[in-house]
């Protein structure tokens, strides 16, 4: 037995003498009777230093040692250990907080005292509650949702940003918030938050009371302490003052103060944008300057403020008049600008610049006077005129200057030649119904090349006019012209019954011309007895039905989507392909392409021309092949002329290859001669 105990002695005091848990015995007189190594570091003095001083040693203060001696004898009173944290102090003079714990031994004559450093834990405590007062305090809202976006905490400034108290959101969805129309915490958004760290954005707020409030919310993932997604937390601000004051602000700042209408600024915005939708649709656009004549006369007669209505009846004048897609803005003093967009011809600029003057011919009611005002115009056009956006404003204040040159109530065009021509289209269009008779309307073939087989695989028939006079008339100059006269049908069954009579001579003489491409205008394809007259006329002509290809515009097809699909079907049931040509700028929509009875895609030049160096269109490019194979859909590519061009469009999967990199269209007795080369 007395081995055992002299084991248990040596054992307990290696047990103190090594541990890492501060040990200090001291008599009832508050000395210090032992204190183990431990204890010695932490406080950094030798054992030598603290035996027989006092207890005061370790604390901050004298006030200090007073109030940690009736804590400890509160305890005693209580007839329970000592147990409580307390601020410490070094040899150095550093503090820190430990934790104590205490009890009597010798029958209550010594007090044994263990100390645990707690300082870090302290100091953590301290941030955290400092860091939960800021939140509850600040006026901005924050609140935190689980992965399920259930609510788990909503600071007072969430209460004041929605007028909602904690508890009556805690435990819901905060989609609570969220118009049902409005893009809000979706799959997709936060997915992207754990993707990519935050999502900041702009959302409105249904408040408790329904009204809507502008904010501006900042998430990011909340982690937990081992760094696991546990939800989101969210930072809400109330913009709704400052953005109701930009927006008054943004619309001064682009906006006339007298009439309402666009200020210069805005003009010059909205005629960028203009030229790159203009580019995109490969479509024209016109520039119209206008200066009221003679206006300084009226200011200095009947003064500023009847000028000033003047100006105010004239802009909702012109208001009334231009189309949903065009721009009108006041550019300062009596000059108006007008932007025409989505133009076929010049003769559309022509026909509105006459409106324009029409309307001036009327006269005003203003302050009680009868006035007649006249107006000059000067029209700049993209891209006829110059595809740059300060050229064109350039060129439509020159043109003005011509009108008022001119005498003033009239309009003119840039250019002399181009004022010409929209005097001649009136002569032009009497001409062009005669071509028909006089036989003058040629058709020409471009072939359709497989780039990889090296062969052609089919060609399209292109109308060219052959004027006694004006010699070879580009299309562009008078296939809009016959759009809009309505005469465009007969030209195209014209080309329709040329060219199938030709493909069924080629191959009769033995040669592969391949499936011969026709455009379908839209005039054709909304014809009643279209279906049964295409019938009559590949009868006629011999030629098969499998080598025949109708081409089709998207805008075409999706100016009567149901009636285009009816009517589609009826063509392919004759075994007759269809394509959709200049795919990719239009609007179609991809639910309707899936409907539609179509065989072929056509990528459209504009997107090709800047090949490969344009990645926007490159990217457009790989899309449409990718989404054609995806369809099952023939896909061939127009407007190729280099060999950079094909290489790409042959590397990404389109082999079919129409443009000038093979040939040029060419009259009928030329395309026999190349079609011997091939």
């Amino acid at each position: 037995m007395r081995n055992i105990n002299k084991f248990n002695k040596n054992w307990t005091k290696q047990i103190i003498e090594s541990s890492h848990i501060a040990i200090l015995v001291v008599d009832k007189y508050r000395k210090n009777l032992f204190v183990n190594p431990y204890l010695c570091e932490l406080f950094g003095y030798s054992e030598s230093e603290l035996l027989e001083q006092s207890t005061e040693i370790f604390h901050p203060s004298k006030e200090a040692y007073i109030q940690f001696g009736k804590d400890v004898f509160n305890h005693v009173i209580e007839g329970e250990p000592v147990k409580m944290d307390a601020p410490f102090k070094k040899k150095d003079g550093t503090l820190f907080w430990g934790h104590i714990s205490g009890d009597f031994i010798q029958n209550k004559e010594e007090v044994l005292w263990i100390l645990i450093d707690i300082d870090e834990r302290k100091k953590l405590e301290f941030k955290n509650a400092q860091q939960a007062e800021i939140l509850s305090q600040i006026h901005d809202g924050i609140v935190t949702t689980d992965l399920n976006s259930i609510i788990t905490s909503f600071n007072h400034g969430a209460e004041i940003v929605t007028g909602y108290k904690a508890e009556e959101v805690m435990g819901k969805n905060i989609e609570l918030f969220y118009d049902k129309n409005d893009v809000c915490f979706r799959q997709e958004n936060r997915e992207k938050i754990f993707k990519e760290g935050v999502l900041h954005q702009e959302l409105r707020f249904i408040k408790k009371d329904g009204t809507y409030i502008h904010t501006d919310l900042t998430a990011t993932p909340l982690k937990d302490s081992q760094g696991n997604i546990v939800g989101i937390i969210s930072y809400v601000q109330d913009i709704t003052e400052k953005k109701l004051a930009y927006e008054k602000i943004a619309y001064q700042s682009y906006h006339d103060a007298l009439t309402g209408l666009p200020n210069r600024a805005l003009l010059n915005d909205r005629l960028e944008h203009g030229i790159k939708k203009a580019k995109h649709n490969g479509s024209m656009m016109a520039l119209l300057f206008i200066d009221l004549d003679h206006f300084k006369e009226i200011n200095d007669s009947l003064g500023h403020e009847v000028g000033d209505e003047v100006l105010k009846v004239i802009a909702e004048k012109l208001s009334r008049i231009i189309r949903y897609e065009d721009s009108l803005a006041r550019l300062g003093g009596d000059e108006f600008g007008i932007i025409l967009e989505e133009l076929s011809t010049p003769k559309e600029a022509t026909k509105f610049a006459q409106q324009i003057l029409d309307i001036f011919n009327e006269s005003l009611e203003v302050a009680s006077c009868k006035l007649f005002v006249s107006c000059s115009i000067g029209i700049a056009l993209y891209p006829n005129d110059t595809i740059d956006v300060g050229d064109l404003l350039k060129f439509a204040d020159s043109a003005l200057y011509k009108a008022k040159k001119e005498g003033r109530n009239n309009f003119q065009f840039y250019s002399a030649e181009m004022t010409e021509m929209a005097l001649e289209h009136v002569t032009l269009e009497v001409e062009l119904r005669e071509a028909l008779t006089r036989e003058e309307l040629v058709v020409y073939y471009q072939p359709q090349v497989d780039a990889k087989e090296h062969k052609i695989v089919g060609m399209e028939a292109l109308v060219r006019w052959q004027h006694p006079k004006l010699g070879l008339v580009a299309p562009a100059k008078f296939i809009p012209l016959a759009e809009s006269t309505g005469f465009i049908g007969k030209i195209d069954n014209y080309v329709m019954q040329k060219a199938m009579e030709q493909f069924h001579l080629w191959y009769e003489k033995g040669l592969n011309p391949g499936r011969l491409s026709l455009n379908l205008s839209a005039k054709q394809l909304h014809e009643k007895e279209f279906v049964s007259r295409l019938k009559r006329l590949i009868t006629q002509e011999k030629c098969e039905q499998t080598h025949i290809e109708l081409e089709v515009t998207e805008s075409q097809i999706m100016a009567n989507i149901e009636e285009s699909i009816v009517i589609l079907k009826k063509i392919n049931a004759l075994n007759i392909n269809i394509a959709i040509d200049d795919f990719g700028t239009g609007y179609s929509s991809l639910s309707y392409l899936k409907k539609l009875p179509i065989n072929k895609l056509k990528i459209d030049k504009s997107f090709v021309d800047n090949l490969p160096e344009d990645e926007d269109d490159a990217t457009i490019t790989r899309t449409i092949i990718a989404l054609a194979k995806s369809l099952n859909l023939e896909i061939i590519a127009e407007g190729v002329e280099r060999e950079e061009q094909k290489e790409f469009i042959v590397s990404n999967g389109c082999d079919k290859i129409q443009g000038y990199f093979y040939s040029k269209p060419l009259p009928a007795d030329e395309m026999e001669e190349y079609l011997q080369t091939f």
